[in-house]
């Protein structure tokens, strides 16, 4: 699986470990490690399990590029394969880190396009892949567009709660927030979704 390089060519998920101080490269002729091999098999079956929802959450949250910050966050977890061998803890752990690496890349957006004019002649928002705009029905993209509208966290909250169907500590832990923050912010977002859906009829 390709790890999103800044601008370059992706690396496969098993040249990302080599370098790993705690992990030594093979001896060529010898036997794969057993948690080496387990790690392959494990990673493997999490992106079986659970890619397409990680793409869905990374593309409701209004990330540019959802199948990079996918790519990341399972290339993240190879990485720290040894503390997140528990499958809930990985799934927690791929969770919070597509909310953080889209958040943190709409930042740099916003940032960036302060500083960046763009040409008249292309669109304001990035155009999305055909992979993502496919997991999206079109009866689905005005509640969408309005869903882009509102401040990272309540989209976030709202998302987690509404979408992907989580409780309210499973919501805080990939937010990074309390509990009593996660009642707020999803309080707040369905308000903003509510009086935005409204304003389009």
């Amino acid at each position: 699986m390709p790890h999103p390089g800044a601008g370059g060519p992706a690396e496969p998920l098993g040249a990302a470990g080599a370098g790993d101080p705690a992990e030594p490269p093979a001896v060529a002729g010898a036997p794969a490690e057993p948690l080496a091999e387990e790690r392959e098999a494990g990673v493997a079956r999490l992106f079986e399990l659970h890619y397409s929802s990680m793409l869905r959450l990374a593309v409701l949250l209004g990330a540019d590029d959802p199948e990079n910050v996918v790519a990341e966050a399972y290339y993240q977890i190879y990485r720290k394969w040894r503390r997140l061998r528990d499958t809930e803890a990985a799934e927690a752990y791929l969770r919070s880190t597509v909310c953080n690496l889209t958040r943190m890349r709409i930042r740099h957006l916003q940032v960036a396009r302060r500083h960046v004019e763009v040409p008249p002649e292309l669109p304001d928002e990035a155009v999305a892949s055909a992979e993502s705009t496919a997991l999206l029905r079109d009866d689905q993209r005005v509640l969408i567009d309005a869903l882009q509208q509102l401040p990272a966290r309540q989209r976030e909250a709202l998302v987690l709660r509404h979408w992907l169907g989580l409780r309210e500590g499973e919501i805080a832990a990939a937010m990074g927030i309390s509990c009593g923050s996660v009642k707020t912010h999803t309080s707040r977002g369905l308000a903003a979704l509510t009086q935005a859906m409204e304003a389009r009829r």
